[in-house]
Parts: structure tokens; C-alpha cells; sequence
């Protein structure tokens, strides 16, 4: 079976009331979580976290970027370094998964640069571009994207799709990641961001899912309370964003799936 292992890379303060609506004022920590994905002899990132290319890239008008979510990051807690005491270079991944190409996702993606990556096309083609007031809107950094990028970009949606097993429902349907012997499912959880992405991971406790970004607090997919409606004005698309988060309201009354968030902090 899969293993999973997460990684904080950082963290960003915000008010509580901005994640979950009714929460107050009070300001939260709202850690990066990246995860190691193993399964069959191969390793995959799910995103990166914080960097210090962060705070170099974010000049300009992508500063309001970083005093909005104002960035606590040690260099000491890089993805890459806190790997590298375990053993695990960047030329042991087998590709790194980005859910989304929010700067907090993908900032450590120089670190790892020359491995494969993976993301949905409409999540790339539609970041891609995206410069000035329109990066900032989209949470987008450019400078974050190593200059060999698409060469070693795969599609999402160019592998297998499959049929999910009954358990995951309601999520009916995944493109199965190739060499993860069906153990690791991509999925796509519209409405955060464009193209974000989650995947199912079958692990010796069951099936688990990275569900990214598609809620900041187990307390909104448990009891359907989504964050300020302050935050859709830097959301992908808000409808899409509730018919998400009301499917995992569903997994989650289903009981066999337990749900791993990004940024599940102190709320």
C-alpha cells in the first residue's frame, strides 16, 4: 500500500473569520503542508510550501500578496532540506504533484528544479500568463516557475481515467497515476483555484484524500460552513467551490475516507 508522510514548510497568519465564517477575528496560523507520496518503489511531492524564493519574487504589487498573508518561513524548514535529512534528494522524486499555482504551493519549486511535474492543464493554461494585478489576484508568483518548467510538465488529464470504488463516493471518477500500481488517484475539487486538483491515496489504514485547498478547517466539510463570503472575491469560481466542499461534506459522513487539508491550522 501507499504511504503518506506531511511536511510543514511554513506557515501564514490570517483571521480566522477569512477561513470559517463565524470564527472571529482572531489571528490563526495557517501552516504549508506538502506531503511524500510512495507507492510500487517510486516517490512523488505533493506541492512544496513555503521557500525563500518566496519572499524574492513577491516584489512590486505581489507584496500585498505577502501583507495579506503575512509569511513565516526557516530557511532550515525547506522541503528540499527537510528531506534531505531523511535521506530523499530531489533526483530520488519521480515527479512533484502541484494541486494548484498559488505561491504557497509552488514556491519551493526551484529547489526542485529538473524533476517532472504534474498538474491539471486548465490549472497551467490558465496561470501560465498571468502577470501584474491579475497574478495577484490569482495568487500567482511567475517568478516561482523554474525556466525548465513545461519541459518536464504532464497533464493530469493525459493519464487513465478510471472509475473510484464505491467508498469514495460521492466521487465517481480519477486518472490514475502511472507507476502508483492504482494506490494514488488524481481528482479534480474545482472552485479554489483554477484547475485544483486532490488525490486519493490507498494506505494500510484505507483510503485518504488530499484535498488541498478545497477547505481551510475540517470543521467546513463537517458541518458545511464555508469561509467569509470576503473570500470569494479570490476564489476560482464559488459555486464550484461548494459543490466541492458539500462532496466532501459526503465523504466525510461516509466514514472511509479520512481528509487531509493543507492549511488545517489553529481555528
Amino acid at each position: 500500500m501507499a504511504k503518506l508522510t506531511a511536511f510543514e514548510v511554513g506557515y501564514c497568519l490570517h483571521p480566522g473569520c477569512m477561513a470559517l465564517k463565524g470564527a472571529g477575528w482572531r489571528v490563526c496560523k495557517f501552516p504549508a503542508r506538502a506531503w511524500l507520496l510512495e507507492a510500487r518503489g517510486k516517490r512523488w511531492l505533493w506541492d512544496t510550501g513555503y521557500a525563500d524564493h518566496f519572499e524574492h519574487y513577491t516584489k512590486g504589487i505581489l507584496s500585498l500578496y505577502r501583507a495579506t498573508t503575512p509569511v513565516h518561513f526557516d530557511s532550515k524548514d525547506a522541503l528540499f532540506r527537510q528531506l534531505a535529512s531523511q535521506g530523499i534528494l530531489p533526483a530520488d522524486i519521480t515527479a512533484l504533484i502541484i494541486s494548484h499555482f498559488h505561491g504557497d504551493h509552488i514556491a519551493g519549486l526551484r529547489d526542485f528544479s529538473g524533476v517532472p511535474s504534474i498538474s491539471s492543464m486548465d490549472g497551467w493554461i490558465r496561470s501560465r500568463k498571468l502577470r501584474g494585478v491579475a497574478a495577484l489576484r490569482n495568487a500567482f508568483v511567475p517568478g516561482l516557475i523554474p525556466d525548465d518548467f513545461e519541459t518536464g510538465l504532464q497533464w493530469m488529464e493525459a493519464f487513465e481515467e478510471t472509475a473510484l470504488p464505491a467508498e469514495l463516493a460521492p466521487f465517481e471518477r480519477g486518472y490514475r497515476l502511472p507507476g502508483s500500481g492504482d494506490e494514488i488517484i488524481l481528482v479534480p475539487l474545482p472552485g479554489h483555484a483554477a484547475g485544483h486538483i486532490g488525490a486519493f491515496v490507498l494506505t494500510d489504514s484505507g483510503w485518504e484524500l488530499l484535498a488541498s485547498d478545497a477547505a481551510w478547517s475540517p470543521k467546513s466539510y463537517e458541518s458545511l460552513r464555508g469561509p467569509s463570503r470576503m473570500a470569494h472575491l479570490v476564489m476560482d469560481n464559488s459555486v464550484a467551490y461548494y459543490q466541492t466542499l458539500n462532496r466532501l461534506h459526503q465523504l466525510h459522513l461516509g466514514g472511509n475516507v479520512k481528509i487531509h487539508l493543507c492549511h488545517e491550522g489553529d481555528l
